[in-house]
């Protein structure tokens, strides 16, 4: 079985948690490999809301190992309360399915304070963080000041490490108007979870590679979305790590030769939560329509998303950079009986069609999206048992995206539920084992 890469299209929030868990059972390994607990996936199981942050999703079928790259930032108490919450459920979260890489760098307590301050201070240009210390984290991660999670495993090593970054980066919290560091108060509070987190700490890199020369096969899971990464996104409103292909190898600590295909997630209409340039964005009574009907609130933070019409220009733009071979749409329910469904084809700036996604942020803050107008579906979807059962309406609008972003539509999502899901197969060849994947959405 082909290894796959999953990853969002958009903006983040276009539905990975359920595809991840509805395609685990065709992989034996799932393996995530940037960002932190500011992402929110939602899987719901027999109607159960489930909502991960840090653990991949595969985690719900049992059996699966479960990987946490080095390109994620690991908070140890959303991480034991994520474990403490599985748990409860009834579901095997021991070390034995689920490891964190050895060279993952971890958020410490004083990181959110820290991104709380620099948030503030940026006052009507905030960039809309979540405030959990992923930024700062990342930022000591560059600047050669983080704790990895294999420092965590020697005392004497995390207590010199704390004490050498108070020195320094207290000077800067006391000019903040924050309250200094105290290492002795940190090593304290993380004495605690450091025992609990422990047995998980292992190499994630020589697991995978041992796992695929044994034939085992992968799932990369990424987080947030092509849009919000911080190389080729709408920077500066982005995330602070790449969600795009190029994250899995350096995250991973992977060849690429091991990303054998690569599965896009898009909704079927656009949104962005917090700050930032969002040309398709709906103003009007459509716009909350959609919101309402989509459960358009943050898994993680619950703040409302910004609702617009599918953007065919920014898919497109994610399916080269990523090397998309097919897209999984989401939530084309969510528009069933609006009428009217409208399309961005391109963008004009300053009068003239743009060629190709703009760089800055700040152009495309200034664009002027170009809609075409598709015939709405009033029919539901979720009762079609084939895609030979979508009304005509629907099977254009499927048809007119993939010409725009010259990418096949292989998976459709009619609900959330694991079994409101349609596979085209002709569309996913090679990409994924999707009998084995449907019997086990059966059981």
């Amino acid at each position: 079985m082909a290894n796959l890469l999953v990853l969002g299209a958009q903006w983040g929030d276009e539905g990975k948690g359920k595809i991840v868990d509805l395609l685990t059972p065709a992989f034996d390994i799932v393996a995530r490999y940037q960002g932190g607990h500011n992402a929110g996936h939602t899987v719901y199981v027999n109607g159960r809301k489930i909502v991960l942050h840090l653990l991949p999703s595969g985690i719900l079928r049992g059996g699966t190992l479960c990987l946490i790259g080095n390109g994620v930032v690991v908070s140890p108490e959303a991480f034991l309360k994520e474990i403490d919450d599985l748990r409860s459920l009834g579901i095997s979260v021991d070390s034995s399915r689920i490891a964190v890489s050895r060279k993952a760098h971890i958020i410490m307590p004083y990181h959110p304070l820290g991104e709380t301050a620099i948030e503030d201070l940026r006052g009507e240009d905030k960039i809309g963080t979540t405030g959990r210390g992923i930024g700062p984290a990342y930022e000591d991660k560059a600047g050669r000041w983080g704790i990895r999670a294999g420092d965590l495993l020697e005392p004497a090593v995390l207590s010199e490490k704390i004490g050498a970054y108070a020195e320094v980066k207290n000077r800067v919290f006391v000019a903040y108007g924050l309250p200094p560091i105290d290492p002795k108060k940190i090593e304290a509070e993380l004495a605690p979870r450091v025992s609990r987190l422990a047995p998980y700490i292992r190499d994630v890199s020589s697991l995978l590679e041992d796992g695929m020369t044994q034939g085992r096969s992968v799932l990369f899971e990424g987080a947030q979305g092509t849009m919000l990464d911080i190389d080729h996104g709408t920077y500066p409103f982005v995330t602070s790590s790449n969600p795009t292909a190029g994250g899995v190898c350096t995250g991973l600590g992977i060849s690429p030769k091991h990303i054998h295909g690569v599965l896009g997630i898009a909704k079927a209409y656009s949104t962005r939560v917090g700050s930032g340039p969002f040309p398709t964005e709906i103003d009007d009574a459509r716009g909350k329509v959609i919101a309402a009907r989509g459960d358009e609130f943050g898994a993680t933070t619950g703040r409302p998303r910004r609702c617009g019409w599918f953007d065919a220009v920014a898919v497109r733009y994610a399916c080269r950079i990523n090397g998309i071979d097919g897209i999984a749409l989401t939530k084309p329910d969510v528009l069933e009986g609006l009428g009217e469904i409208l399309v961005c084809t391109g963008y004009k700036y300053r009068g003239d069609l743009l060629k190709t996604f703009p760089a800055e942020s700040w152009i495309l803050d200034r664009v002027v999206p170009v809609y075409e107008s598709c015939p709405g579906w009033s029919d539901s979807l979720k009762s079609a048992k084939t895609p030979d059962d979508f009304s005509r309406p629907f099977r254009d609008y499927l048809r007119r995206i993939e010409d725009l972003i010259e990418t096949p539509v292989g998976v459709v999502s009619t609900g959330v539920e694991r079994k409101d899901t349609l596979f085209l197969r002709e569309k996913l060849e090679g990409l994924m084992d999707v009998d084995k994947v449907l019997a086990a959405s059966s059981d």
